[in-house]
């Protein structure tokens, strides 16, 4: 256990931000938004904190946080962090306090917009720390409310089915999880990740709920696989995802395709995964075909749209599905022989990197795409711009290596994830590695069609009338990302080497009990 409570104060810092604001109401907008970034800001100074605790050499829990809380039902206040989650943390770290420098000029009540995003970061960061399943589901739903109303008040026109279709999904997915850990509860007796995977992996956990009766290990692997199929969102549970991310306004679209997506492939990989790993191995050629639609049928949906930021929510879609079809490749190998092992480490590998990378691109995507809608006066279609590159050629070069970046440019950070997910899969399920090639050329399509029309040719649209380039607070925001991208391109192993203990743990460990 650390002397410090790190952990903790990585999760509670944005929300003392939040509380703060909320207990200052003569505070102006500008000192709102000041004390927002700043607390925003405190994730990753802390992450730099924990960086330097970290020992990378290690692949399970560190700076370990548990204490009492419920004894009537064996609750505790457990909080850990691995590579799995320090990815992620320090992912939050990098597009919160960017989103925010991006809602700066947001119309409306910027204490109320700052107080909700400052409660989102902190029960985004609470679901990648905590190790009980009490106060993990506390944060896993928390992150819904504020999220519905920074949707709901500051979006666009179909802001409100779109806020409303979003609570729907994900209350009804989190229903259905609620229930499963609930018979898990019932069964075992305790709610603590830890434990949970142990009697995951040898077998017990899959014994005592077949006590309960013979559905009940299918069942309750079922609303698990549920709650998490629609938070990521896997095809076909996605339909929400793309009127969201293209109502919300730009700073809310890249928290929520950079950070919030990732919450349900952590579950798979935390949760899902460690606790059910023998119905997933058998429930995994059926999810491989649907990890694939999500790939194929994502990118060839993002190819007839002609709203940009609906462009780059199917595109999500696409990146998330290699994540799974990674995760699933890999189970369908579980029980092999060991020559699955460097292939399994390669796809979980690329995994984690995909997460990271593909938080980077989309946020910086959905932002350049806020920037072409607030130039023209609130329009995004792709049919409204041409020749943007002559009119604002930073934006253009910075928008273009985003635009790479998510299309697998080597050099730049999102080759690194996506070849080795696909080198991993090959290794395993070649013939669905051979079938998500079809995404990754619809990818390139769809992309290189959004570069030639918006940014090339003659200006036309709202290019052609005064169109500003980028100003400081827009470099602010894309300059550090973009700055990532060629350095995790050149030198992916700053992050592999923080997960590298972590997946070589998960990859020797195939075996089925």
């Amino acid at each position: 256990m650390s002397p410090l409570p790190l952990l903790s104060l990585v999760i509670f810092a944005p929300w003392i931000g939040a509380a703060l604001i909320a207990c200052l109401p003569r505070l102006g907008a500008g000192a709102c938004r000041a004390i927002a970034l700043a607390f925003s800001l405190s994730t990753l100074a802390l992450s730099a904190v924990i960086l330097g605790c970290y020992e990378r050499g290690a692949a399970g829990y560190q700076l370990v946080e548990m204490h009492g809380w419920i004894g009537a039902l064996a609750v505790h206040y457990h909080l850990g962090l691995d590579g799995l989650s320090l990815v992620l943390v320090l992912l939050t770290g990098l597009i919160a306090p960017g989103a925010l420098l991006a809602s700066w000029r947001q119309p409306g009540s910027p204490r109320l917009f700052s107080l909700l995003f400052l409660l989102l970061q902190g029960a985004a960061l609470g679901v990648f720390l905590a190790l009980d399943f009490f106060h993990w589901f506390i944060f896993w739903e928390l992150s819904l409310i504020p999220a519905y109303f920074l949707i709901r008040l500051w979006g666009g026109p179909g802001a409100g089915r779109a806020a409303y279709q979003f609570v729907i999904y994900t209350l009804g997915g989190s229903a259905f999880l609620l229930l499963g850990f609930v018979a898990i509860f019932a069964a075992t007796g305790t709610l603590d990740f830890v434990e949970l995977a142990r009697m995951g992996a040898d077998g017990s956990l899959a014994a005592r709920l077949a006590a309960l009766g013979g559905f009940w290990p299918k069942a309750v692997f079922a609303g698990v696989l549920l709650g998490f199929a629609v938070k990521v969102p896997l095809f076909p549970f996605h339909t929400w995802l793309p009127p969201a991310y293209a109502e919300a306004p730009t700073s809310v679209s890249m928290f929520l395709t950079a950070v919030m997506s990732k919450m349900g492939v952590y579950g798979f990989l935390r949760l899902l995964w460690p606790l059910f790993p023998a119905p997933l191995h058998a429930a995994s050629p059926f999810l491989i075909w649907l990890a694939l639609g999500g790939a194929v049928l994502g990118a060839f949906a993002a190819m007839r749209q002609s709203d940009i930021k609906r462009m780059i929510a199917y595109s999500s879609i696409n990146h998330l599905s290699y994540c799974l079809l990674a995760i699933f490749a890999v189970s369908a190998a579980s029980g092999r022989a060991a020559p699955a092992g460097d292939a399994a480490a390669a796809a979980l590998g690329g995994t984690l990197l995909q997460m990271f990378n593909h938080g980077l691109s989309a946020g910086a995507l959905f932002f350049c795409a806020g920037i072409l809608e607030a130039r023209a006066g609130g329009r995004r279609g792709l049919g409204d711009f041409g020749g943007v590159r002559t009119a604002a050629p930073v934006l253009a070069g910075l928008c273009g290596i985003a635009m790479f970046s998510s299309l697998g440019l080597p050099g730049l950070n999102g080759f690194v994830g996506e070849f080795l997910i696909f080198r991993g899969v090959w290794g395993l399920v070649p013939w669905a590695a051979a079938t998500a090639c079809l995404g990754l050329f619809a990818t390139a399509l769809f992309l290189l069609t959004f570069w030639q029309r918006v940014f090339h040719g003659p200006r036309a649209g709202a290019a052609a009338g005064p169109f500003a380039d980028v100003g400081p607070l827009d470099l602010a925001v894309l300059v550090p990302l973009v700055a990532l991208m060629f350095l995790l391109g050149v030198l992916p192993q700053l992050l592999t080497g923080l997960f590298n203990p972590l997946v070589a743990s998960w990859a020797a460990h195939l075996s089925l009990p």
